[in-house]
C-alpha cells in the first residue's frame, strides 16, 4: 500500500496507508484525515476535497480534466498545483507522495 502523506496548513502531517484503485479523497476520508471534506462525495462537484500536489508528483497525478478544471476555477487560492483529490486514483507510483491542504478547508 501507498503511503501518502497530507500536511495542513500548520504543517501538521498525517501519513496514511492509502489502498490502490481508490481516490485520494476516499483514501483520506478512509483514515480520518482532516482537512478534506468531500462534501459531494467525489463527484467532482464542489472542490472540497482540494490539494496542493508536491512539483516533483503532479506527473504522477496525471493531467485535470475539464470539470476538474472548472471546479478548480472557482477556487480562489488555486496555484499550479493544485489538484481535487476525488479525481486522483491512487496507483503504487504514488508511494511516498506529498500532498498539501489549503486553510480554510480545515
Amino acid at each position: 500500500m501507498p503511503k501518502i502523506t497530507f500536511i495542513d496548513h500548520t504543517d501538521a502531517s498525517c501519513t496514511i496507508e492509502a489502498e490502490v484503485g481508490k481516490s485520494l479523497m476516499q483514501n483520506a476520508i478512509d483514515n480520518g484525515v482532516a482537512g478534506i471534506d468531500a462534501d459531494c462525495g467525489g463527484a467532482c462537484a464542489c472542490g472540497t476535497c482540494h490539494v496542493f500536489v508536491e512539483p516533483e508528483w503532479l506527473q504522477a497525478c496525471g493531467e485535470a480534466g475539464a470539470m476538474e478544471e472548472a471546479m478548480l476555477g472557482m477556487r480562489p487560492d488555486r496555484t499550479g498545483m493544485s489538484r481535487l483529490s476525488c479525481q486522483i486514483q491512487v496507483s503504487d507510483a504514488h508511494d511516498g507522495m506529498v500532498l498539501r491542504l489549503p486553510e480554510f478547508q480545515m
